[in-house]
């Protein structure tokens, strides 16, 4: 298995691969070469090639690097491959599925979306059994060739996760909605703070399990989603300008006093608890 990426993603996905027997040799392609070394020391790749090499050496490719990266690589990726089964695990899709529709080996390629992660990065962050339990999105699997598909769900039920079948276009909407605009939110908040409480002390003094748990996101990467929010801009924007809707609402009930309204907001809020909870 060759894993384009050895960060967070890509690295946690080769611990539990190989420890689950998906996989039992790893190759590894990063053009950050500390990243390379870590990945090599900690075990997660056996070796270190470059994109060519490596695509040609495996028989599963995994694309694991941010999604303006992947733009960049996947027509390279499949230029190389003969009979490879090629996967990406971006988190939007549409443009990535535009860009190859008309690839000689397109069939060789199936688009993904493991919904997990954390707010950390780099090889050094990989952690076993992150996808437990959690959704894996296959989109347009009618555009693959059958082999490939059922490797990509092998390898997916190897990581204990749930198959979740979509169209790109709807991907990239349902995305928008309960992951991008989570880490608007969290950024906004973190700037937030970071603008009107100057004393960094008392921020960490008063900061509660709420604040820490809104906040989280914040500490994401600039390199991961900046790409993610301008590739999925349409959808991203409506979402964001819903949210500011809500947001304007609320302030009017705070500002005009009006009690009972404000009630009802936070209660129709509250019916979210029945939705996390299935």
């Amino acid at each position: 298995m060759c894993i384009v990426g050895l960060g967070l993603i890509g690295g946690s996905m080769a611990i539990d691969l190989r420890k689950r027997k998906f996989t039992d040799h790893i190759i590894g392609v990063d053009n950050n070469k500390l990243h390379s070394e870590t990945a090599l020391k900690l075990g997660i790749a056996d070796e270190v090639m470059n994109l060519k090499d490596g695509v040609k050496a495996s028989d599963v490719v995994l694309i694991a690097v941010p999604v303006n990266a992947a733009l960049k690589l996947l027509p390279e990726i499949l230029d190389y491959v003969t009979n490879q089964v090629v996967t990406d695990v971006c988190s939007t899709k549409e443009t990535i599925m535009k860009l190859v529709e008309n690839h000689p080996k397109r069939s060789r390629f199936i688009g993904s979306h493991p919904m997990s992660g954390t707010e950390n990065s780099g090889p050094w962050a990989a952690i076993p059994r992150l996808f437990d339990g959690k959704v894996a999105i296959l989109c347009d699997i009618d555009k693959a060739d059958e082999d490939t598909c059922n490797t990509i769900k092998e390898m997916y039920t190897a990581l204990n996760m749930r198959l979740e079948y979509m169209n790109s276009k709807t991907h990239d909407v349902h995305v928008a909605y309960v992951s991008h605009i989570s880490h608007i939110c969290s950024y906004a908040l973190a700037v937030t703070v970071l603008d009107k409480e100057k004393d960094e002390q008392q921020i960490f003094n008063l900061a509660s399990g709420g604040f820490n748990s809104t906040a989280r996101l914040a500490k994401s990467g600039a390199e991961m989603w900046t790409p993610i929010f301008t590739n999925n801009k349409d959808n991203v924007l409506e979402v964001m300008d819903t949210f500011i809707e809500k947001i304007l609402a609320i302030r009017r009930c705070i500002k005009n006093e009006r009690t009972d309204e404000l009630t009802e907001f936070i209660e129709e809020a509250n019916k979210i608890r029945r939705v996390l909870s299935k």
